[in-house]
């Protein structure tokens, strides 16, 4: 066991090292923010800094990355804003020239005229003109004309509203704000089409990919991503072989004749942790009908059904609201087993501990409805900016809560930790085999509390690259990282308890697990940031690391065929039928949703053409749900199989289990992933912002297969239906029950 340590010890050191050292250079060459955006020839202000930054808090407070989306992070409705900005100022500046120089249109122009605009045009956008010791940018009178049109047209888009972007009417109306708003678009796009110092590419890597100003894709992208994919098939063969040679050499267990845990001693802490199933429930089915309501804004924009329902839930509230709470009940999902567990690993009920239990329940409650509150009346325009920041909407997807609601949940996972790992503390203490498996338990455990935090590390006033790098340390490090070294610990114990593993092969295959996965997990958090402003190292280990990711995801078969022969290795077994093959449902989407569908977007050069469009979504339901949320739910069931003691109709489970994964597969199958292919064309052949623009999204094939989308919803639904029925049923059943 100490190898296997010092392996995980080492992974876990050396990786923060490399991802804390990239995060230093994110903040020394991110794009800098000028004192002030001046007219080269007549010196003319046009935007300060604080325009720019305040810009950034009135996009925030509108809804941010929830309308529309900046350098590709953020929904799919509306456009890209700043590769939309940059293809309407090129096309602006080519328009001009060739009226004023030819008298014609620039698409009637002959080859060599239209290079010779089109090479002006990339030296006039392209070329770095801010100047470090005064803190000025400045531009041509040729380009400040452009960004006046540009002005003008997003000026009407928020203020008048646009049915096809699901912007309502009166999104924004104070017109100092509006020029706020429209100074950082500038900043965003200045930043995506101008060099780098000393170098031929831009801040965000020549991201988008943009024909007329000469945005393509890097050689280190290319090369990294080529380097990334034969690093992915050297792991595999060499994690198959080890796989293959050592999988059969842990101890050996004897299959008991009996449940194990059918003498399990129930407390009331456990039944204190039932009403959370009910709630999550709850939770799970607001989710869908709001990603309902979100889907159906694609294709009618600001109605539903002829109802305008964007004047009271506009698209950026019921996309926050969807992606907010599916975080929040799987979170809460995971938090909740992990206290109706705590007295198992102990083997005791510590005092306090129902206390602390209905605490953080109320506290969940508060935070989700305050927090929904809050964000309503942030876009609403209700709030001032720095109320919005604390109270409101942050605008960044997954973490769209105020920062109040962020303390105030972090101080509850603190409290979590304190109660989950005090009983973990005292199962290590009494140093039997199962030593080794705790304490990569309670490392994960503290672990969920801390990295919680990194979603703090940023201000009210901080740059976009500065925060999209804490947010991602928060969504990918936190909930794709330690959560998931957590759930597979869980696991382990829950088949320890079952006597289906022994405690040193369950602890030293935990170790090891944890080990593989936080090799490319956490330095493969940088393939979120290839081209957020970022330098061209989180390129080259993003690439590198991030294709470890998916190295473990390729052996889920295994672990597939493993979990069915559990239920058939013993008949009393059967009584834990469902929570299994929802285990065996979450292998599977890891392979497909995380592995497949993941490594889809993961290398560089594929990042680049297809970011931000509904590839990303393919990859976001079938991982997030297929793998987090089935693993969530799998959980609430065992862990009511535990508590409920009478035989289960398994008619209701039978039934959420189908129709949920049959659901997702058709939503993927019928219209995420075509449209997002047609979109990945689009980008590769003519440029990203036509990927994004209202002409391809509501074009009548992309329409019918936004219709298409709602065979899967439907019969996902109806899954959701039967497992909420079945969850709130069976808890109602087992808090009535006496023990």
């Amino acid at each position: 066991m100490k190898k296997v340590w010092i392996a995980f010890s080492s992974v876990v050191i050396l990786s923060f090292i490399a991802l804390i050292w990239v995060g230093t250079e994110v903040y020394q060459t991110q794009p800098p923010i000028p004192e002030t955006v001046t007219i080269k020839e007549t010196g003319k202000t046009v935007f300060t800094k604080a325009d720019i930054q305040i810009g950034q808090n009135v996009w925030e407070s509108i809804g941010g990355m929830e309308v529309g989306s900046i350098w590709g992070h953020g929904s799919y409705v509306a456009p890209d804003w700043s590769a939309d900005w940059i293809h309407k100022e090129a096309v602006f500046m080519l328009a001009a020239w060739a009226k004023k120089d030819f008298n014609s249109t620039y698409e009637n122009l002959d080859v060599e005229n239209k290079a010779a605009l089109k090479a002006r045009l990339i030296k006039d956008i392209k070329t770095n003109s801010y100047n470090p010791e005064t803190g000025a940018i400045t531009i041509s009178a040729a380009r400040y004309a452009a960004i006046r049109s540009n002005t003008a047209h997003y000026t009407r888009i928020f203020s008048e509203g646009y049915e096809q972007y699901a912007i309502p009417e009166g999104a924004l109306t104070d017109q100092v704000k509006l020029a706020q708003l429209n100074a950082f678009l500038f900043w965003t796009s200045w930043a995506a089409s101008t060099n780098r110092p000393n170098e031929n590419y831009t801040y965000t890597s020549n991201w988008p990919h943009e024909p007329l100003i000469g945005n393509t894709i890097t050689p280190e992208s290319q090369i990294w991503s080529g380097f990334s994919i034969v690093l992915l098939l050297l792991f595999i063969g060499a994690l198959s072989y080890y796989y293959i040679r050592n999988h059969e050499k842990g101890d050996a267990v004897i299959h008991p004749k009996q449940d194990p845990l059918d003498t399990l001693v129930l407390t009331r802490s456990q039944k204190a942790v039932l009403k959370y199933f009910i709630v999550i429930s709850l939770l799970i089915a607001l989710q869908v009908v709001l990603g309902a309501l979100t889907v159906h804004y694609t294709v009618e924009g600001q109605a539903f059904f002829g109802f305008d329902l964007s004047s009271f839930l506009p698209y950026s509230i019921t996309r926050t609201w969807h992606t907010q709470l599916a975080v929040f009940w799987i979170a809460a999902t995971w938090l909740a087993t992990g206290l109706f567990l705590a007295p198992m690993i102990s083997g005791k009920e510590m005092k306090l501990q129902v206390f602390g239990i209905n605490f953080l329940f109320i506290a969940l409650i508060i935070i989700v409805l305050g927090s929904m509150l809050g964000e309503w009346l942030g876009v609403h325009q209700f709030l001032d900016l720095t109320t919005n920041f604390f109270f409101g909407h942050q605008g960044y997807e997954y973490m769209d809560l105020g920062r109040f609601w962020q303390i105030f949940l972090g101080i509850g996972l603190v409290l979590w930790v304190l109660m989950v790992g005090r009983h973990v503390v005292f199962a290590i203490k009494k140093n039997d085999d199962s030593k080794h498996l705790l304490i990569i338990l309670l490392i994960s455990v503290i672990a969920i509390g801390m990295f919680f935090f990194s979603g703090l590390m940023y201000g009210e006033n901080s740059s976009l690259p500065v925060i999209n790098y804490w947010r991602w340390w928060l969504v990918h490090l936190w909930v794709e990282g330690f959560f998931e070294v957590f759930a597979t610990v869980i696991i382990a114990f829950i088949f320890l308890r079952m006597k289906i593993l022994s405690a040193k092969t369950a602890g030293k295959a935990s170790i090891a697990s944890a080990t593989i996965f936080l090799a490319g997990g956490i330095i493969g958090t940088l393939h979120h940031l290839y081209y957020s402003g970022t330098p061209v190292q989180a390129i080259a280990l993003g690439a590198t690391f991030s294709a470890l990711e998916v190295v473990p995801l390729t052996l889920m078969g295994f672990e597939i065929r493993e979990n069915w022969n559990l239920l058939k290795s013993n008949e009393w077994m059967q009584k834990y039928k469902w929570p299994v093959f929802f285990f065996i449902a979450v292998a599977f989407w890891n392979m497909v949703g995380a592995g497949v569908f993941g490594f889809l977007i993961n290398p560089p050069i594929a990042l680049y053409y297809i970011q931000g469009l509904n590839t990303t979504a393919v990859h976001a339901h079938t991982a997030l749900f297929g793998v987090y949320g089935l693993l969530g739910m799998g959980f609430i069931i065992i862990c009511l199989r535990f508590y409920s003691d009478r035989v289960w109709n398994s008619v209701k489970l039978k039934r959420a289990f189908w129709f949920l994964n049959i659901g997702l597969v058709a939503m993927v199958v019928l219209s995420l992933l075509p449209i997002g292919i047609i979109q990945a064309y689009t980008s590769i052949t003519k440029g990203y912002s036509f990927a994004r623009d209202a002409e391809l999204l509501y074009s009548p094939t992309v329409q019918t297969l936004k219709w298409m989308r709602m065979i899967g919803d439907i019969i996902f639904s109806v899954g959701i239906f039967y497992f909420c029925w079945f969850t709130i049923q069976e808890s109602v059943y087992c808090i009535k029950k006496k023990n």
